[in-house]
């Protein structure tokens, strides 16, 4: 009879999965990633064709001080990995009468907003003043927190901090109360829009993505996002985690309380621990129905932030975009109660297009544009086929060329969509989800799905659909803070006999 360190399982080579794996090998345990994919990276994966390198998912990179915090950890620096450059302008926003570019410093923003609503600059500075509080109360104490025990909250500064927070209050609130112009309130409202509900259900403390946006500003790693999946997975392999590719966990066994077995297929895998770092909801249909936490019912009552409708196009010429470019040229209330209120495909939709090869020529052939555009649908929607894909795709054709003035349609060379059934297919994506769980008051923290089963003493669960959220910074908190529920756990057994 010998002892030795518990192995570990993790479902899911996401970023949350990849995380967790680095800190529990850190502390020397044996730790297996299983993913269903061929590669790593979950919705952060990319792909080449024709000479153009597509990110697939994530594009927007806010918050470095998480990404080097963690790199930080394992005596490393992102520099060791990938370079970082900040986007100037950050993003453009195009409404009806032309475009507004989003300068990446809280001066230029500020002289910008001063010449459509005078005395915007000074309430700017309040604002954002306001904004980093929420930032530092939010990211540095309560995203950090697993909300599994209410006394994790408690402590003798708690009012105070609540009271900064405003939960209470509702983003159409905060910002109105600082803006009047109507397009001012859009951009400051920008960043809440994937966040899975409108802006009068959207907690003020949400505000803290501002601060994010305007002042630590947006960045991008040179060579695309998937340089991020692969910084992370280097380090894995580094550290020794196990990585196992085209593994399908379908049942997880469980026997007086504890997972015991992973079986996929006619694999049966022996495990002391398991994380479930893919789709919530999919790890708990693995279970048997009688450890399993939620029901369908329950499910059926959360409120999901959005899906996406993807293309991912090659053009044989440059466009005049930005690398960001939101386009809000079209009515905003109606587009957001299809995505909200009554969920259905939008007739014009606000959409977004990132454009890489801007600021990064390696992600496409000399001379031609990638061009990424996500329109958002609100998740589980119906009637997803070629014809729908191919209107929507002619319809933001016309309003791209209208707004760039150039033909762009007969400069395809390279074309593929992408949406709620391939969320489905390739991450078991609850209603074809893209952002997991809405942030509403209710479903924040302890409204959230557990990041350990109530169930499965040996059952631990990160990603977008527990806490902190969605999001690649929540996400490496996610897989920071269970893998430290997980430690926890484990020292606290007597060791595992492997015979």
């Amino acid at each position: 009879m010998t002892h030795k360190k518990p192995s570990i399982s993790i479902i899911g080579a996401g970023i949350s999965g990849m995380v967790a794996s680095c800190y529990l090998q850190k502390k020397g345990y044996q730790v297996t990633v299983y993913e269903k994919n061929l590669e790593p990276g979950g919705r952060v994966r990319n792909f080449t064709n024709k000479g153009f390198t597509f990110d697939m998912g994530p594009s927007w990179y806010w918050m470095p001080e998480v990404f080097e915090q963690f790199f930080s950890d394992f005596g490393k620096k992102i520099s060791n990995y990938y370079e970082l450059i900040r986007l100037e302008p950050s993003y453009s926003v195009y409404f009806n009468d032309g475009k507004f570019e989003v300068p990446s410093s809280i001066e230029g923003l500020g002289e910008k907003f001063e010449k459509l609503e005078p005395g915007s600059a000074g309430r700017l500075r309040y604002y954002i003043k306001d904004a980093r509080e929420k930032y530092e109360i939010g990211m540095h104490r309560f995203a950090l927190k697993p909300a599994l025990r209410f006394d994790e909250f408690l402590s003798k500064d708690i009012y105070t901090l609540l009271r900064r927070l405003q939960p209470l209050r509702n983003m159409e609130q905060h910002v109105n109360r600082y803006f009047e112009h109507p397009k001012i309130r859009r951009i400051m409202q920008f960043p809440v829009i994937f966040l899975g509900a409108m802006p009068e259900k959207i907690p003020a403390m949400y505000s803290l993505m501002n601060y994010a946006d305007i002042v630590l500003g947006t960045w991008y790693p040179r060579g695309g996002m998937s340089r991020i999946v692969s910084a992370i997975y280097a380090l894995a392999l580094e550290l020794g985690v196990t990585f196992r590719f085209n593994v399908d966990i379908d049942h997880i066994e469980v026997s007086l309380g504890k997972a015991n077995y992973l079986n996929s297929y006619d694999e049966r895998l022996s495990t002391d621990l398991v994380i479930g770092a893919g789709d919530y909801h999919h790890i708990e249909q693995l279970l048997p129905v009688n450890y399993q936490q939620y029901s369908e019912q329950y499910w059926e009552s959360r409120s999901m932030a959005p899906s996406c409708l993807l293309y991912y196009i090659g053009i044989n010429k440059r466009l005049d975009l930005n690398h960001h470019n939101l386009f809000f040229d079209t009515d905003f209330e109606n587009h957001a109660s299809s995505l909200y209120k009554n969920p259905s495909w939008p007739e014009k939709p606000l959409f977004y297009a990132c454009a890489p090869s801007v600021s990064d020529p390696s992600v496409a052939p000399s001379g031609c544009e990638n061009l990424f555009l996500l329109v958002p649908i609100a998740a589980g929607l119906k009637g997803d086929d070629p014809s729908l894909r191919a209107k929507y795709f002619k319809h933001l054709m016309s309003r791209l060329e209208h707004h760039l003035k150039t033909d762009i349609t007969d400069h395809v060379i390279y074309y593929k969509d992408y949406s709620i059934q391939e969320f489905i297919t390739d991450y078991h994506a609850y209603l074809g989800n893209a952002y997991g769980l809405a942030n509403t008051l209710k479903q924040t923290a302890f409204g959230k799905p557990r990041l350990r089963s109530k169930k499965v003493e040996n059952l631990f669960y990160c990603g977008q659909l527990t806490v902190p959220g969605p999001g690649l910074p929540p996400s490496i908190l996610s897989g920071k803070m269970v893998a430290e529920q997980a430690d926890q756990y484990l020292a606290k057994q007597k060791g595992v006999i492997i015979s």
